[in-house]
């Protein structure tokens, strides 16, 4: 008889002659193998849940890098445009015009994110709908 693997649980073979074992024992086996099986499936998931949450972190960590770079490009782009603006005009004007330019843009941003939030409708339909159907699929009714 050869030996499992290092790490591997070893498998009891069921017994082939159940005329001898009484219904609660067989229900014993059925339950324990249920419960071993839902224990190892939730271990399975919560390892490829943690596997996929660190690949999102590291994405949203280099999300994050992009718009500090993202930030940093209009902020020197806004100083380069008041100090070419400064050449035609006074600085203080200057700094005025572009932080105008900056309003005018925060303020459409703003009116545009506000409209796209009023048009969110947080109560998953799809899901309540099917969660009706749930009570009827269990009484054998048609959903």
């Amino acid at each position: 008889m050869t030996q499992p693997p290092p790490g591997a649980t070893p498998r009891t073979a069921p017994p082939t002659d159940v005329a001898d074992t009484s219904v609660g024992e067989l229900m014993t086996h059925v339950l324990k193998d249920v419960s071993t099986l839902v224990r190892q499936e939730v271990e399975l998931a919560k390892a490829e849940v943690k596997t996929e949450a660190g690949k999102a972190a590291k994405g949203a960590g280099m999300l994050g890098g992009a718009g500090f770079a993202g930030y940093m490009i209009v902020l020197f782009l806004s100083l380069a445009l008041w100090q070419g603006l400064a050449n035609v005009m006074d600085e203080g004007w200057a700094a005025l015009v572009v932080a105008g330019v900056w309003v005018i843009a925060g303020a459409v941003l703003y009116a545009t994110g506000r409209r796209e939030l009023r048009r969110v409708d947080p109560k998953p339909e799809r899901t309540v709908e099917t969660l009706h159907q749930v009570p009827d699929a269990l009484k054998g009714g048609r959903p």
